[in-house]
Order: structure tokens, then sequence, then C-alpha cells
């Protein structure tokens, strides 16, 4: 999974739900009727699983320019590297580094025939072994061939082995065996000790895009070849320009491409942070798309009149929720995490996030899978419902002593910091809703907003918050999530959460190979999530994309990968 934070709402949609979150503290949230509910699944239901104009690869226009908005401007272009690991930094890399299996709509995966030309994946002597055959054309921009040093490499980075490496997940790479030559260098062998039901996502934006072997192979390069700069590529398209000044990346079409022509000339990727400038760019035709986020049905409303603009939505693996630092002096015990959990009106924010979205209203009641996953179960239980008596009955047994406008224990205010980037007013509006509702617990909350380009660097993989929103933008593989997300010792772990119980329950999900007993595995795995009380979830995200109507092959793509050789315009 790829990290994100970006989202904005209004102030009117923040006044609303105080108001819905405040006064009395019966155990009753203001959780939506079973009517509402209905409409929801209904309106689940009718979303589709992608939208993004298919148009055959030959009646796509020659030329063009395509200029796109990101959130975020990387300072890592290495996707394997924590620091690289956000979902930005994935959209870019598509379109210029290789993915050796693709997923479509229905989240199915098939080999990249412009990489590899077989792969296959076989039980032999008792043990997974999955071959990459390598494309005899694929090469690396800087002349050298892609080979099974290439994946070797990787895993070895990812393994998780040498400490001095620092991947986003060693999800999967920790159950291999060995990486050895084939019959020649174009082919690479992979045996795993024990079976990973989801090896597709490896070696795609599931987990990162293939990297060279030289850049991965020292922890030095791992850290540093792909920091502020990108040496090599292996896509239609090449890098002209990093421009850090204006934070912007120039792609133009990579001529030495061996597979088909790009359609366009030239991707354009521009930082845009504010998304109030990102929607203004769009009305005023500076980027030809958008992504019109949770809380702003304004925006929504504004797209629709943008002349030329068609509006694309789809169902799509992403999600946003509080992460809560089991580490923190104040939240190490489980107990006052609970409390705090119970004193979250999940179903106030998610309809702050999502009313007049024209998007189902539904609060996330998994941390796997998603609302309309087939594996998808609410465990949330008692912990995800609103409780106030509860909240409070559990910090009077911890010790925290209601002492005037909030608890104390020994002498010390209970006061927790909620970080968020400076320029996501979605954000401050989860962290204000939050800070209303602990207070009614007797907890203070000062909400901190920092630099968005030093939010995930400098503050959350530091572990420099108390609590903290952002959103998890998931893959069509939802079982990696979990080792990455919530083992003991994961990079990505970012509250630091340890529990034996979930590690034990996150293996056997991973380790088995029937995918009915996995998903029901991870179910089990995920209620004893929820008891930590790792991450608070709040509601699956929109996937709205205003797009210039011309524009071909892309919009809201769900669990599909594009094929960014066929993006282009009709006219």
């Amino acid at each position: 999974m790829k990290v994100r934070y970006r989202a904005t709402a209004g102030l009117a949609v923040l006044a609303m739900a105080v108001a819905a979150c405040g006064g009395g503290g019966g155990s009753e949230s203001k959780k939506p009727n079973a009517e509402q509910s209905q409409q929801a699944q209904q309106q689940m239901a009718e979303t589709p699983a992608i939208d993004i104009n298919p148009v055959p690869y030959e009646q796509v226009k020659d030329g063009g320019t395509l200029t796109l908005a990101i959130g975020q401007w990387p300072t890592q272009w290495n996707g394997n590297h924590v620091d690289g690991n956000q979902a930005d930094t994935a959209v870019m890399l598509d379109v210029f580094m290789p993915q050796l299996m693709m997923s479509d709509e229905k989240a199915e995966f098939t080999p990249n025939a412009d990489y590899v030309t077989d792969v296959k994946n076989e039980m032999v002597d008792g043990k997974q072994v999955v071959t990459y055959t390598f494309n005899d054309k694929a090469v690396w921009s800087d002349g050298t061939p892609m080979t099974w040093e290439d994946i070797e490499a990787t895993a070895k980075a990812q393994s998780g082995k040498d400490k001095k490496f620092k991947p986003a997940s060693t999800d999967g790479w920790d159950k291999i065996e060995s990486v050895k030559k084939g019959d020649s260098d174009k082919v690479a062998i992979i045996t795993f000790a024990k079976p990973y039901s989801e090896w597709q996502g490896m070696f795609n934006r599931g987990t990162s895009h293939l990297f060279p072997a030289k850049h991965l192979k020292t922890p030095e390069a791992y850290d540093n070849d792909y920091k502020q700069k990108i040496p090599a590529t292996a896509g239609p398209f090449k890098v002209e320009k990093i421009d850090e000044g204006t934070k912007t990346l120039t792609l133009v079409r990579d001529d030495k491409w061996w597979g088909k022509k790009a359609k366009l000339d030239k991707v354009i990727f521009r930082a845009i942070a504010d998304p109030a400038a990102e929607m203004n760019a769009f009305a005023n035709g500076e980027i030809d798309s958008m992504e019109v986020l949770a809380g702003n049905p304004a925006d929504l409303k504004r797209a629709k009149e943008v002349p030329g603009a068609a509006i694309r939505k789809s169902l799509s693996p992403n999600w946003a929720h509080i992460t809560v630092n089991n580490q923190s002096e104040f939240l190490k015990d489980k107990s006052v995490r609970h409390a705090v959990a119970y004193a979250i009106n999940r179903d106030v924010i998610t309809q702050a996030g999502l009313k007049d979205m024209e998007w189902p209203q539904q609060t996330l009641g998994n941390h796997v899978f998603m609302n309309n996953h087939k594996g998808y179960v609410d465990n949330s239980g008692d912990l995800g419902k609103y409780n106030l008596d509860k909240a409070k009955q559990l910090l009077d047994a911890a010790g925290w002593k209601q002492e005037g406008e909030y608890r104390k224990k020994d002498g010390k205010e209970f006061a927790l910091d909620f970080v968020i980037p400076a320029s996501t007013p979605m954000s401050k509006t989860i962290g204000e809703l939050t800070q209303a509702m602990l207070k009614e617990a007797g907890i203070k909350v000062t909400i901190r907003p920092v630099p968005d380009d030093k939010f995930f660097t400098d503050f959350i993989i530091k572990g420099d918050f108390d609590l903290v929103p952002f959103a998890w933008i998931g893959t069509p593989l939802p079982l990696g999530s979990m080792p990455q997300i919530y083992k003991t010792g994961s990079e990505s772990n970012f509250p630091k959460a340890s529990d034996p119980a979930v590690d034990a329950a996150i293996q056997a999900a991973v380790d088995e190979m029937d995918p009915a007993k996995a998903i029901q595995l991870a179910n089990e795995a995920d209620k004893l999530i929820w008891d930590m009380v790792h991450t608070i979830p709040l509601y699956q995200r929109p996937d709205i994309r205003p797009v210039k109507s011309t524009l071909a092959n892309y919009g809201a793509r769900g669990y599909k990968y594009y094929d960014w050789s066929a993006v282009g315009f009709t006219s």
C-alpha cells in the first residue's frame, strides 16, 4: 500500500459535524439509520469498477501534452524505499518505470509483454517457484540490459535481512529462499521458502516498480541513487527535466522504447499541494485532470460546470483513517487507546467527508477489505461504535481523573498531538472534529500543522505524533497490506504497534494459499488489529476525477493499471 494525505473540506461541514457529535455523554452514535445504510449499499453496487473512457490504441490521436497535478513532491524516487512509498510518487513512476505484471479492472493479473515474455508460477519439489523471462529488447535507458540481477538485487534489499536497507515493506520478499539465473541472463528463477499467494503484486505499483540492480545493491545506492534524481528509466517515456524549484517533472516520449509508441508527446506533472489551487488550475485549463477530494462538494459542483469536462468515478481500494501512536507517552496503555476509539464518532467524520459528494456514506469497518470487496466484514464490533460513557469509564480505571476541563494523572495533563499537513483542510477538519470529541472525554488535543513535504519523512516515519490522519492507497491484492502496516518491525508500521497474536494471525492469513480460507483468516486478524487500536478506519475514499472529456484511457481506474502508451486525446 502507498500512503497519501491529501483531502479537503469546508468550515460549514465542520460546524455541522461538531454539532452532531456534541452534547451529552450517552452511548448512542449519530449512525446512519437502516434506510440510509441500505441506500449507501445500493449506491456502492451502482458505482462502476472503472471509468477511463476506453478507446482503441489506433483511434487515439498522435501527439499532445498531458498535464497532471500531484499533491506531494517526492525527495525519494526509489519506490521500494520507505521514504518513496507515496501514492503520488507511484503515479509518476508508472509512466517511465517497469511493471512486470498488470492488473485489470477485475483485479486479475497478466504479464506485461513489454518487459516479460513469460511468467510461470508452479510448485517444484514442494516449493513455489516463479520464473520471469525478460523480453530480449528490455533495456534500461543507460543501455544496461534488464536481467535476472535486477530481480535478485530487489529481493535482497527488500528481504529485511540487512537492516541497513529501509524497505517500505518486506512482505513476500522475506519468504524468498533464492533468486537464481536461468538458462540465460534474461531468466530469473525465484524460489520461495514458504508459499506467497500475492506474488503477482511484486515488481509493480503493488509494491514498487522494477529498478536497476546497480542502484539497489548497497544500502548507500538504495538510499541515494534515486534521491532527488532519476538516473535510469525503462518505459514509453523518459525524463526530460526535474525542476526542484517549481516541483515539476517533465517526461517526453522515449524514441528508444521497444513497445508501442506512446501516443502523447509529453507528460507533465506539477506539484499543487493546495486542492483549491488544483481546482483553479483545472478550471483554467492549466491541467487536464484533477481529483475531487472527500469533503469538498463545492469542487464537484464547480468541476461539472467546466466547459469540456467529464466526471469519471469508480470504486477504489483507498481509505481514510487516523493512525494512533502506540508508543506515545499517553497511548501506550491499550485500555487508554480503547477509550480514545470509543470517544471518536467515526460516523460523524464519515458524514463530514462524504456529504453531498454523490458517494456512498458508509463508515469502514475493516482494515483489510473495502466495503465493495467480497471479503468485507464489519469487524469493528463495540470498539467501532461511539460510546462516550465507556470512554470515560476506561480513562477513570486507567487513573486519568477529570480535573477541571481535562484529565490528569500524577499531576500531568492528558494532552495529545494531532499532526496534520498544513495545506490540507480535510485533515484539519478531522483534527478539529477529533479535538471536539476527545475534549468531551476530558482529553486535550492540540492540532499541529507541519510542512506538507516533511509530513511523512520528518513526522510520521519518525513517530513524531500522537494521532495523525492520512489515506492508504490500496492495491488489487489486499492481504499484502497486513504485514506491511500492522506487523511488528515493519518500516510502514508507523505507530510501532506490536502484538505477537496479531503477528501470528497475519502470518497465517498471508501463508494461506486457499483464497477463501485466506479471506477468513484475514478477517480474524482484522479483529485483533481493531483491538490493538493501531489505526481507526474512517471511510473508503471516493475516486472522483474530472478530466478533459477528450482524454482517452485515463480517469478513475479502480484496480486497473494504466497502459501509458495508449493514454492520449481523441481530438
